[in-house]
């Protein structure tokens, strides 16, 4: 009785520690293109689905290999949308790239500081602010002692310049396996209280940090920068962030507290 008690529970927590969901803000970010053969405007740009330069597919694709489900949140976040694991909000639109943007107010702010102090993986990923709407996106941001700043670090010119945007971890607990990563036209970014950097660009401006935050961590960076463009190949082969990719998703999800409580109450055994 005690040996099926016991693959009883660890079954449970299998099924419980494989049930990892990784959701894509469509909410803050939703830009829409005609698609190449004509006819109605379709959502595109960091998303799961789009499988060209500018999408999240093949990152997508790294999340499934390591095991997790992926989710896009189409509607603003709140406590009853936000039933994800890990949650990623990618460059925020701007008036210039979406004629009506929904800006990320404070009864959201609110949700999503709830939903991380309980657990929840929250991924920021900003870009320069003539593309990405920062001022809002700060707002959020404050909450966990970060600021995007109003700069731009790592600038590459064109092709011939990728050396501009090298970054090379190194002793760095999230990227364990990439040596040499591209990040280009970055926001850095200003870090107060617990929050502690992770990237930094070659002048010493932090790029990307991280903060634990109740039972919850929040990784910031700032740019979208492991979009399809910049893990497909493009990047002459010196560059890793195929592996980098790979690094970061695998942190996330290890980041993800337990959820298993168990009452001393739930499982009697009886004599036999």
């Amino acid at each position: 009785m005690k040996k099926i008690l016991y693959l009883l529970i660890a079954s449970l927590y299998a099924a419980t520690a494989s049930a990892q969901t990784v959701m894509v803000d469509a909410y803050f970010n939703h830009e829409l293109r005609t698609p190449p053969g004509g006819g109605e405007k379709v959502p595109f740009h960091y998303r799961w689905e789009d499988t060209t330069n500018t999408g999240f597919s093949i990152w997508g694709q790294i999340f499934r290999q390591q095991g997790a489900t992926l989710q896009t949140l189409e509607v603003a976040p709140s406590a009853a949308t936000l039933k994800a694991n890990v949650y990623i909000i990618a460059d925020p639109d701007t008036q210039k790239e979406t004629a009506h943007p929904n800006l990320i107010e404070s009864h959201q702010i609110a949700a999503i500081q709830k939903w991380v102090k309980a657990g929840g993986i929250l991924v920021l990923m900003a870009n320069d602010s003539a593309n990405a709407e920062l001022p809002h996106l700060n707002h959020l941001a404050a909450v966990f002692g970060l600021h995007f700043n109003d700069d731009l670090q790592n600038h590459v010119v064109d092709d011939a310049h990728f050396e501009d945007g090298a970054i090379y971890p190194q002793n760095d607990p999230i990227f364990t396996t990439a040596q040499k990563i591209f990040l280009k036209d970055v926001a850095s970014i200003s870090l107060k209280g617990p929050a502690r950097p992770s990237l930094k660009a070659k002048n010493g401006a932090v790029i990307a940090a991280t903060i634990k935050y109740g039972k919850g961590k929040v990784f910031a960076v700032g740019d979208p920068w492991l979009y399809n463009e910049y893990v497909n190949g493009r990047l002459p082969a010196a560059y890793q962030n195929d592996k980098a990719a790979a690094d970061l998703a695998r942190w996330l999800l290890a980041q993800i507290p337990g959820k298993i409580k168990y009452k001393t109450t739930c499982c009697r055994m009886g004599r036999g």
